[in-house]
């Protein structure tokens, strides 16, 4: 009797776990804002509508403590290390451009000589994942299901759609300007373009969204930013000064033609509507096997480059983002079902306030001219070792040296890479200042130098690492950057959301690299090969 009763229970079990292993979402949706500072979310939360961003908020699970554990904050690293698990110490996209020292040149993250461009004749659209050394959840979910399950990716930046949906990735569709205004891709991905996306390029869809930028609302009511008219903001060529409307189809000319759509919210319309065509051309989400499908917003990065974080236009933005998270919601629940996807939200980094807004506040900030810089670090090296060009290249905050002509030289590295960490720390400009033996290290326990170290890979990285003060940058003196470690640029709103997910919030500390294995528990597959990260067990149904 204890054993048929035993078996039945066992039986029972095993029925149960069947069942919550079949019951994995029909599609996920990964969602990236590029640079959204986690504080957006409660800036402008009390004009958002109920149906976008509080949505999520409401119905999902809130990580409020979430962060990127490594520096430099940028698009390539960000987008690679969401989907990965892994940082660039392992992923090995350690900036958008570093420079190859092997090769003595710059090199770009997802530039690839190998493939041919669809969609345009330009050769500036040859890109893959090559450089990425790290499988993405979405590679791993083409394992699991014996590549039924399918990938796509879409943004405007080419890094955007292809890290992302990974090596693997049934299409990775991405926008070009200039003269063109058309959705292109590489042959990486498949010898031509599908009937869909060549339909869609036949209408000319930039001119589509080459249409006046106007406030959704009145002017005088965006409370949450400072004056429309301000001296912090780039804005556009032909137009003396920056403030709301813009008539993008006058300006285009002078702003790159189609480009001009990127650096305002039409930008983010586009990559909607696309991805909603791709959604029911591709027909994902509708067979047994789960389909991914990665959207990066990234006209919010150019906006903020361009105007500040502080702005009218940032502003506008995200209200009217919030408007196309809806839209993207609504047709999900229509074609896929209301809890038959599972969605996250983040963002590749933040950004910092714009300096010269903030010395004006009296707030601690600065701008750090790179060439002066340069020319200190190499008047130092000249006058200590007594040798030209003992430095080959000074970018992504770290410098590089000529190993030939220390070899030939007979100049020990170590002790050049500890004469640049001493002077370094004595520049007003620099925070911290570390070498590739202390990186390389595993020792290191300050919490400042353990992102540098995150963000170092051994074999592509420089010789010295360095961190400007806070507040301090490389950059024009109107508009916003990031790359920093420091909490501005590293804290982002993380949601997750649907199926599989509770509803909830946390304010215990995440990384970048949990939201891949959390997605793969979600899932129920295995994680990508370099993970980690951790699963947040909070999330989880």
């Amino acid at each position: 009797m204890r054993l048929r009763i035993f078996i039945a229970l066992l039986s029972l079990l095993s029925a149960v776990q069947a069942q919550e292993y079949a019951a994995n979402p029909k599609l996920v949706v990964g969602v990236v804002v590029d640079q959204m500072r986690y504080d957006y979310i409660s800036r402008f939360y009390s004009r958002f509508g109920d149906d976008g961003f509080k949505r999520l908020l409401n119905e999902g699970f809130e990580c409020r403590n979430h962060h990127y554990n490594y520096m430099p904050t940028y698009t390539g690293p960000g987008h690679a290390s969401i989907y990965t698990g892994t940082t660039p110490a392992n992923h090995g996209i350690i900036a958008n451009d570093w420079y190859d020292k092997f090769k003595k040149k710059s090199v770009y993250c997802a530039s690839d000589d190998k493939v041919v461009p669809l969609g345009t004749t330009s050769e500036k659209e040859k890109m893959s994942p090559r450089r990425m050394l790290a499988m993405s959840f979405a590679d791993a979910n083409r394992l699991h299901t014996q590549f039924q399950g399918k990938t796509i990716g879409i943004s405007i930046k080419d890094r955007g759609a292809i890290l992302p949906a990974g090596h693997t990735a049934n299409r990775a569709y991405w926008f070009r300007g200039k003269k063109e205004g058309k959705w292109v891709s590489s042959d990486f991905y498949g010898p031509s373009l599908p009937t869909w996306v060549r339909k869609i390029n036949q209408t000319e869809p930039g001119k589509q969204y080459l249409k006046a930028w106007n406030p959704l609302y009145p002017i005088n009511t965006y409370e949450a930013s400072g004056a429309d008219s301000n001296d912090y903001e780039k804005g556009f060529k032909g137009r003396e000064i920056a403030t709301l409307p813009y008539d993008l189809e006058s300006l285009s000319d002078q702003n790159g033609g189609y480009d001009i759509i990127k650096v305002s919210p039409h930008g983010n319309s586009l990559v909607t509507d696309f991805a909603i065509e791709a959604i029911k051309k591709e027909k994902l989400g509708i067979d047994k096997y789960t389909d991914v499908l990665t959207i990066s917003y990234s006209s919010p990065d150019y906006i903020g480059h361009n105007f500040g974080v502080n702005s009218v236009e940032i502003e506008d933005t995200y209200l009217r983002l919030d408007k196309e998270l809806a839209k993207l919601l609504e047709v999900l629940d229509v074609n896929i079902g209301a809890g038959n996807y599972s969605l996250f939200l983040t963002a590749d980094h933040g950004a910092v306030h714009v300096p010269s807004f903030l010395n004006k506040k009296r707030i601690p900030s600065g701008y750090i001219d790179g060439s002066d810089l340069k020319k200190r670090i190499q008047k130092m090296l000249n006058e200590k070792f007594k040798v030209d060009g003992l430095m080959s290249n000074f970018s992504n905050q770290q410098l590089f040296l000529n190993s030939e002509a220390l070899e030939n030289h007979d100049i020990d590295k170590e002790d050049v890479q500890e004469a640049l960490v001493h002077f370094l720390e004595a520049q007003p400009e620099i925070q911290y200042a570390f070498t590739r033996e202390q990186l390389s290290s595993r020792s290191m326990t300050d919490p400042m130098a353990l992102l540098v170290q995150n963000g170092f890979h051994q074999r592509l990285s420089g010789d010295v690492a360095m961190i400007f003060k806070p507040s301090s940058i490389m950059y024009p003196k109107k508009g916003s950057t990031h790359g920093s470690p420091q909490v501005y640029d590293t804290h982002v709103p993380l949601i997750f959301y649907g199926k599989g997910v509770r509803k909830g919030k946390t304010y215990q500390k995440t990384a970048v690299i949990d939201i891949a294995p959390t997605m793969c528990a979600i899932m129920g597959i295995a994680n990508p090969n370099g993970v980690t990260g951790e699963v947040i067990g909070e999330v989880i149904e």
